[in-house]
């Protein structure tokens, strides 16, 4: 019982760290969870001590309870804890289905493997004139294994997959949208009257004027709305599909209510899109450490119903009231070299 104890104190300190109003309950709670795990992990050291032949510290075999008493407390505390998902803001809910999924198998797995090493520290622990007999292999054991570890995986694996291929999959009645990423902000950039966005050059980023590299020359990109370092605002129910550039290093776009998460890759334009379900303001983070501003790249996607989400977009500029760069500049840009321009994809009129 003294495993079942100590397991049941952590889980307590746990719960009270995870509930403290202030630093000195939060830490308290921490220290006395880190105490009783390293008293389980004495209580394994000794279960070895006693397969050796060494006399334990009290009579009884302690460490089969400890492993029962983690495999439970494990199990309470995943059900009861604190920490979890923010509520869901989007259509991807087939995300935390297969997340879920995830956790049912990986529970079910390591509760039996728990309850198997508790088992067979007890069934074979040592005794006086009994002596452990040798297999060094099993082709049964090793195939019934291979088969049932292999199910495990493809169970897993599955669902993901095809949620995967729907993420990047979009609607034919997308609305495109397109985030990029520097080193440390995020800028969007929406279609304008003509409903397509304009090309891009890399070459023709300007830190004052053209932070996204809008091409001046393409008559297309004149019109698009700039949304620099500001909210980007989306409205309500309608699919988006959101198109990821960076013009410096890795990052990586993810927003946690609505589940979703993608890379911004130097030289590449990647995509996911996603339907808003309610209205409210949510923070963009950046997943991928991208230097030592990282932790201050941080943005804001504002959901909007559609008279203010319109009444947002009227109050936005397009890239040529923002004073962009002559078109003569531009043109003798991509006359100098033979860089690759990216072409914005067709987008429905606002």
């Amino acid at each position: 019982m003294t495993g079942i104890g100590v397991a049941l104190f952590g889980l307590a300190a746990l719960f009270i760290a995870s509930r403290a109003a202030d630093a000195t309950f939060m830490w308290t709670g921490l220290a006395c969870a880190f105490v009783s795990v390293a008293t389980i992990f004495n209580l394994i050291r000794i279960s070895f001590d006693e397969a050796e032949g060494k006399p334990p510290p009290w009579p009884g075999q302690a460490v089969p309870y400890a492993l029962l008493a983690i495999a439970f407390c494990s199990v309470l505390f995943h059900v009861l804890s604190p920490w979890w998902w923010a509520p869901i803001a989007s259509n991807w809910h087939y995300i935390d289905s297969a997340i879920n999924l995830t956790f049912w198998i990986t529970g079910i797995v390591f509760v039996a493997v728990m309850i198997f090493m508790a088992y067979c520290l007890f069934r074979f622990r040592h005794r006086e004139g009994h002596r452990a007999e040798y297999e060094p292999e099993s082709t049964r054991l090793e195939l019934v294994l291979a088969v049932a570890t292999s199910v495990g995986v493809a169970t897993m694996l599955a669902p993901g997959l095809m949620v995967w291929n729907q993420f990047i999959t979009s609607p034919s009645d997308t609305v495109e949208v397109e985030a990029v990423g520097q080193q440390w902000s995020w800028n969007f950039r929406l279609a304008g009257q003509d409903g397509r966005l304009g090309t891009t050059d890399i070459r023709a980023v300007q830190p004052v004027g053209n932070p996204l590299g809008i091409s001046p020359a393409d008559r297309h990109g004149q019109d698009d709305i700039v949304v620099e370092a500001e909210d980007l605002h989306l409205p309500v129910g309608k699919p988006v599909k959101l198109l990821l550039r960076s013009i410096d290093v890795l990052h990586s776009f993810y927003v946690p209510e609505f589940r979703t998460k993608m890379d911004l890759v130097p030289g590449m334009v990647t995509q996911f899109w996603f339907t808003p379900t309610r209205t409210g303001r949510f923070q963009i983070l950046c997943a991928e450490l991208c230097g030592v501003g990282h932790a201050i790249m941080r943005g804001w996607v504002v959901i909007d119903d559609e008279p203010a989400y319109q009444a947002w977009l009227g109050a936005q500029r397009t890239f040529a009231s923002r004073g962009s760069p002559n078109i003569a500049s531009s043109e003798s840009v991509a006359a100098a070299g033979h860089g690759r321009t990216e072409k914005g994809p067709v987008h429905p009129a606002h």
